[in-house]
């Protein structure tokens, strides 16, 4: 029997498979693949394309739930908002490609997303983004990307017409070679335009829709975001794509209008590994098998070899699947909006994915090996008993001390609104268009999440979370809180969760460190989803962000929906009344550790974190989203990164407004506490139930016995941190 010892061991190992991988593919198909087969295999074979180091610490998550009607396995997850409509929405991350070329890179990640959301039948209504970049006052690299990813994400969502209407963006060291670009779409369909990937019906015609296929791309996402970088990672420049938001604008209406017309029998988006991962995960679903032949394939470069037409990743592209009385309409209508629409193929009942080449097969495989029969690795963490990290974070002196040695609490607290971590992030933002569509009814900095207008009156709230530094001190805890934070961002407008997408962000899962910092988040991603009974219905993983410095902080990234049946009263940021009640909601622990305060410090990230009353943070949620909802509360701010002193900051600077506070003397002012506590505004016979420590009203922010400062010199710090980077 062929082994990897043969004619194609080198090759194999050039596209990322392993001796082993190789020797099994070989056994599986009691022969050797041929070029064609080893291309298609090894795109499908990457950590990108079969999560093969994560899929079964995925199982953990709880995917169920009353209000979802499509989970993990389809192109976007989608909840049920009532009204016989339905919210689609998935996050995806474009790592690897926007280190190389952020550009293309942050561009096309949004092009990807979008064409999720709407191969599931629905109208993208929004992006989010999450961000993380070295520190952009060392490193001239840190602040080229941060620019030409942001400009990236910009151009592609402002020229679509789909808004950005909220985000997030933290730089730490660890992510100066590997940035992080994650980005989450939003859509809103009809209950009867919901569409599955699955092919079905032997002698059913394969379509391709959308732009030419190129070079560009080619073993670019699936083989970028399946190894390390390294040095001289220009010379992947080639692999990235290159995005036309103005060629998807008419791909996306073209899809919606045939979807509607009820004349597609399945949609799948072209994304990482192209025609190959489209296809054969279509036929996957479906339970049969595809012919695709590649000189029928629109190309926009001459003399393309037939693997390279499976494995472009060039943008813009679906491929359905359509009743061969209907192709001349669908074609119509794809002609009406401009956009390509090509047969390619058929359906088939052979369970396998062929290759033609003007009729003549140049590749034959069954399609459980392409999609079902990677192996899956068991991670080798280190032991329980190795600490992850030191587990001092100050000295005796707490957060007085590290106050002190930034000045004391007033400078402390100035210096924390101008850092990159927490100041302004108006000059991003603003490149952005955050209200076409007129749907948006919170938009950035005016609330801890954003709100869309639903038809009905109603609205959806949308909220993107995670903190690095906190998972480096803890991943299970430090994991736990990003869900906890998202659901608090809701709840601060007034909204319940519906379901929950995620982004995995970690360094090399083969090395021991790394693996446990995935096995330990992913649990506390599971068990915070278990205590708020929300489902998690779609993600991503992005693994080997890593580089000859090390891999970034573990950053799991929480993207969440949820639904508040008033959108006129949606809850704001900032203080809204002079003689206000402030009040604090939620016990809570702030801690030091991973905070903002230890890093102008210079302290690392060390942990535990302390424990998180399940209980205690399902309680303060449902008080300040009941609170919204009456309107009892006139603002909602979660405590988060900068402690209490910063969340009470920032409610001043939103507002307008100074206020006079009294804080307990066992809070440390700069702990945080992320996801379990609010600072709330009301009047006083409103807040009762509720831990009332001072009042509105002023022009200076007073936490007695400790600072005192202008409102405008809050304002001005924290919107003049960002400004001089973009």
């Amino acid at each position: 029997m062929p082994t990897a010892s043969s004619s194609k061991a080198a090759r194999h190992r050039q596209l990322g498979l392993t001796d082993f991988e190789f020797e099994l593919i070989v056994e599986l198909l009691e022969r050797e693949p041929n070029d064609v087969e080893l291309a298609m295999l090894s795109v499908m074979w990457s950590e990108h394309c079969a999560y093969k180091h994560s899929k079964k610490l995925l199982r953990r998550l709880p995917t169920a739930g009353p209000h979802v009607l499509m989970g993990p396995g389809e192109n976007a997850g989608v909840v049920d908002v009532g009204g016989g409509l339905a919210v689609a929405f998935k996050v995806e991350s474009h790592n690897h490609p926007s280190a190389v070329e952020p550009f293309q890179g942050a561009a096309t990640g949004v092009g990807g997303i979008l064409r999720d959301v709407f191969a599931v039948g629905a109208r993208p209504i929004a992006v989010l983004d999450s961000l993380r970049f070295g520190e952009p006052a060392d490193s001239e690299r840190s602040r080229y990307l941060l620019d030409r990813a942001v400009a990236g994400i910009g151009h592609y969502g402002n020229s679509i017409g789909v808004p950005t209407v909220g985000g997030e963006l933290y730089f730490e060291a660890s992510y100066e070679q590997n940035c992080l670009v994650n980005a989450m779409c939003v859509g809103l369909a009809p209950h009867e335009q919901l569409m599955r990937s699955a092919a079905h019906g032997p002698g059913n015609t394969l379509v391709l829709l959308g732009a030419l296929t190129g070079r560009d791309g080619i073993g670019g996402a699936s083989v970028l975001a399946s190894a390390e970088l390294g040095e001289g990672d220009e010379a992947k420049r080639p692999s990235v794509q290159i995005g036309d938001p103005f060629a998807e604008k008419k791909l996306l209406e073209c899809c919606l209008e045939l979807l509607e017309r009820e004349l597609l029998v399945c949609l799948q988006d072209l994304g990482a590994a192209g025609l190959t991962s489209s296809a054969s995960e279509m036929a996957s679903k479906g339970g049969v098998g595809l012919d695709l032949d590649v000189a029928l394939v629109p190309l926009r470069e001459a003399g393309m070899a037939p693997f390279e037409v499976m494995i472009s990743e060039s943008q813009e592209r679906m491929l359905c699947v359509v009743e061969p009385a209907l192709v001349a309409e669908v074609i119509a209508v794809c002609e009406r909006w401009e956009t390509l629409a090509t047969p390619i193929g058929s359906v088939t009942d052979s369970g396998r994915l062929r290759v033609l080449d003007r009729g003549r097969a140049v590749g034959d495989l069954p399609v459980e090996v392409l999609v079902d029969d990677c192996p899956l690795y068991d991670l080798e963490p280190l032991p329980d008993d190795v600490p992850l990290y030191g587990a001092s974070v100050v000295g005796g002196g707490g957060g007085g001390e590290l106050a002190r040695a930034l000045g004391g609490p007033a400078e402390a607290l100035l210096a924390l609104l101008s850092s990159p971590n927490l100041a302004s992030r108006r000059p991003v933002y603003e490149q952005y268009d955050p209200i076409v569509q007129s749907r948006t009814v919170r938009r950035p900095d005016q609330a801890d999440a954003a709100v869309l207008a639903l038809p009905d009156g109603s609205a959806i709230a949308v909220s993107i979370d995670g903190n690095g530094r906190r998972v480096a001190c803890d991943p299970r805890r430090g994991a736990a809180e990003a869900v906890y934070e998202c659901a608090a961002n809701l709840a601060c407008v007034g909204a319940e969760p519906l379901g929950l997408t995620n982004c995995l962000n970690f360094g090399n899962p083969e090395k021991p460190r790394v693996a446990r910092q995935l096995i330990e988040a992913v649990e506390g991603l599971a068990e915070a989803c278990e205590t708020l009974g929300v489902p998690v219905v779609g993600g991503n993983v992005s693994l080997y962000n890593e580089a000859p410095s090390g891999p970034i902080f573990p950053t799991p990234v929480v993207g969440m929906v949820g639904r508040l049946p008033d959108a006129a009263r949606a809850g704001r940021l900032g203080f809204a009344r002079e003689g206000d009640a402030i009040a604090l909601v939620g016990e809570f622990e702030p801690s030091l550790a991973g905070s903002e305060l230890a890093k102008l410090a210079g302290r690392p990230p060390a942990g535990p974190l302390p424990v998180v009353k399940a209980s205690a943070v399902r309680d303060a949620l449902m008080a300040v989203r009941d609170g919204i909802r009456s309107g009892a509360l006139q603002n909602a701010h979660d405590i988060a990164e900068g402690g209490v002193a910063v969340a009470i900051a920032e409610c001043c600077i939103a507002g307008g407004l100074g206020a006079t506070v009294e804080l307990p003397q066992a809070i440390e002012i700069f702990g945080e506490a992320p996801g379990r506590a609010f600072v709330v505004s009301g009047p006083r016979e409103q807040l009762g139930g509720f831990q009332i420590i001072g009042t509105v009203g002023g022009a200076e922010l007073e936490i007695a016995g400790q600072l005192k400062l202008p409102v405008s010199s809050l304002a001005q710090a924290r919107e003049g941190g960002l400004g001089e980077f973009l």
